[in-house]
């Protein structure tokens, strides 16, 4: 694609409001269209951030033939249907996470991506962190020595409300799939995918995930120490340790400012990059940098990730007892 870069934002909740003001950072990406199953919330989130059209329903957005990309911000089990849809349209997607709600949605998905050769990319915006990015440079030039562990958290205290999505299952809610998706990707983003899950943890009444400890290990020995909850608060820190050193991501890890090098027998030295706008600018230029040069795929957030990301959370959920499922009849 040549020229300004169109956008759709499918889902007006919570996370699209956040995102919407990164567009104005992010040079030839343009938000045209809102589509919600509810005109009302479209028509209000169209006039709040002065889109040109509002649907009514995903389908029709999903037809508008003057949209380039649909921005995915609906629960998670929707994503599903609203993705397969949209790929079979010709629409590049830019999928919140996590990406689906379970790991044969998120196969089905990214098999009819790479089967029409359209753009699809999870929405991590870890990954595009100037932090992060600055961390993995510095790993890469073997500022820590070989990565051998991973530490991360990152939990909140919410008040049990089988009314709340965070609580329903069939809406994707649980630790796993909204917070869990953080630890289990920045993980995969360092030590790649593992050979073994184990998840301890606890539900809630609804069947949802309240809390999860996971460890993931390699046959070469390296790990990953892995913790997500809503039923109590985590520093939301990550340590990635190395033969020579470690790296501290400092809170949140997910969205980070600092972080602090640890080489042995060094000084600790602090490295602050600030993000642009709110954080999400950073992955939206990628899609549309990646749109605008023909890509398939982001190099930074591969399918691949995605599918093993998902996997270990679908490992994790089963080990818990949790049983997620796709939405259907959601078009």
């Amino acid at each position: 694609m040549t020229g300004e870069i169109r956008w759709g934002i499918v889902g007006p909740g919570r996370i699209a409001e956040s995102v919407m003001p990164d567009f104005g950072v992010t040079p030839d990406a343009r938000p045209v269209a809102v589509a919600s199953r509810s005109q009302q919330r479209a028509d209000a989130f169209a006039e709040r951030h002065g889109l040109e059209r509002a649907h009514g329903s995903y389908a029709a957005i999903i037809e508008d033939p003057d949209v380039d990309v649909l921005y995915l911000a609906t629960p998670h089990p929707q994503h599903h249907a609203i993705a397969l849809a949209a790929l079979r349209a010709g629409k590049a997607l830019l999928v919140e996470k996590s990406f689906t709600a379970t790991t044969a949605g998120a196969t089905e998905v990214v098999a009819l991506a790479r089967e029409t050769g359209t753009f699809v990319m999870e929405a991590m915006w870890t990954r595009f962190q100037p932090a992060v990015v600055t961390m993995r440079e510095l790993i890469a030039d073997g500022a820590i020595g070989e990565v051998r562990s991973v530490q991360a958290d990152l939990g909140v205290a919410r008040e049990y409300d089988p009314a709340d999505r965070l609580f329903a299952l069939e809406l994707g809610g649980g630790a796993l799939l909204d917070l869990g998706v953080y630890v289990v990707s920045f993980a995969q983003m360092l030590l790649g995918t593992p050979d073994r899950v184990v998840a301890t943890g606890s539900v809630f009444p609804s069947g949802a995930d309240a809390e999860a400890a996971i460890l993931l290990g390699y046959d070469d020995g390296r790990n990953a120490s892995l913790t997500t909850s809503l039923r109590y608060a985590l520093p939301g820190a990550a340590r990635v340790v190395g033969t020579t050193g470690w790296i501290d991501v400092l809170p949140r890890f997910h969205h980070p400012r600092t972080i602090v090098l640890h080489r042995t027998g060094a000084e600790p030295e602090e490295i602050t990059r600030p993000q642009t706008g709110a954080g999400y600018a950073h992955e939206l230029i990628e899609v549309t940098e990646c749109l605008r040069a023909g890509r398939t795929e982001s190099a930074v957030m591969p399918l691949a990730d995605t599918l093993a990301v998902q996997d270990v959370l679908g490992q994790a959920a089963d080990q818990l007892g949790v049983r997620h499922t796709e939405a259907v009849d959601v078009l």
